[in-house]
């Protein structure tokens, strides 16, 4: 698997950390670019969770971005480098780096398709509204019209790490204990990310992607909330559900991974 950064955007290095793992045998199709979770990381989400693997063996190169404070990725000082239209800006140009060329008829290689879960599809539903020659179809996990960050009680939480009581706002603790989870994760550092989403909270009206769209999530997924409502917003969007599944373990789903690569074949 290929380690690298990405370039600069707006003269600014995120320092973030580009992972590429090329198909087992090459037969010419376009890469897929993966999006981890809040607290999670490329290595965590795809990695260990088989999804690599799996896409490899079926002919899919894969490309994947550790979100700032995640992963090999650094921390960022500036707050501004956690923002989602920042984020955004960031996989624009690793996809440029990785010479991802705009969909072009007759060229199967051209563009990419996005699997994104939890934050990551989040961004891909943005990704995908406002780069459409770039994205041709997406795989969006856990996905909701909430946005748990742009709710997630900041004091409460930042109490809790300085030694005081669990946060009473049951999504707050439920983020962090998925945090704390990953050994390594720089917990202030996730906080500031949190700070710059609610910034920016996600509309999903407001730039809705036009390419094929599959919306997966767990029966018992309750940051799914709202995944009709997406259905109904997208022109081209489907839905599949997995049955005893929630937003934690949705992702090392067999049945998940197959019907992806169903719907990116």
């Amino acid at each position: 698997m290929d380690h690298h950064a990405v370039h600069e955007v707006e003269g600014v290095d995120p320092h973030l950390a580009i992972s590429r793992s090329d198909a087992t045998g090459d037969i010419g199709l376009r890469p897929i670019l993966l999006l981890h979770g809040f607290g999670s990381s490329s290595s965590r989400n795809w990695v260990d969770s088989g999804w690599v693997r799996f896409l490899n063996d079926a002919g899919r190169s894969v490309i994947m971005v550790d979100l700032p404070a995640h992963g090999d990725s650094a921390a960022p000082a500036d707050a501004g480098a956690y923002a989602p239209s920042r984020m955004r800006a960031d996989i624009l140009q690793a996809l440029f780096d990785e010479r991802v060329l705009p969909i072009t008829e007759g060229r199967p290689d051209s563009g990419v398709d996005v699997i994104g879960y939890s934050l990551g599809a989040r961004l891909a539903w943005e990704f995908g509204a406002t780069q459409p020659e770039l994205v041709r179809r997406m795989v969006l996990g856990g996905p909701g019209t909430a946005d748990p960050l742009a709710g997630f009680d900041l004091e409460g939480a930042e109490r809790f790490l300085a030694g005081g009581p669990a946060p009473e706002d049951p999504t707050t603790a439920d983020l962090l204990r998925m945090a704390e989870a990953l050994p390594g994760n720089d917990l202030p550092s996730l906080l500031a990310m949190v700070s710059a989403v609610k910034t920016e909270p996600f509309d999903p009206a407001g730039a809705v992607p036009k390419m094929p769209l599959l919306l997966v999530a767990g029966d018992q997924d309750e940051y799914a909330a709202g995944i009709q409502d997406l259905r109904n917003l997208a022109p081209r969007a489907e839905i599949a559900v997995l049955p005893g599944r929630n937003h934690t373990n949705a992702v090392t789903s067999r049945a998940f991974k197959d019907a992806a690569l169903a719907f990116l074949a």
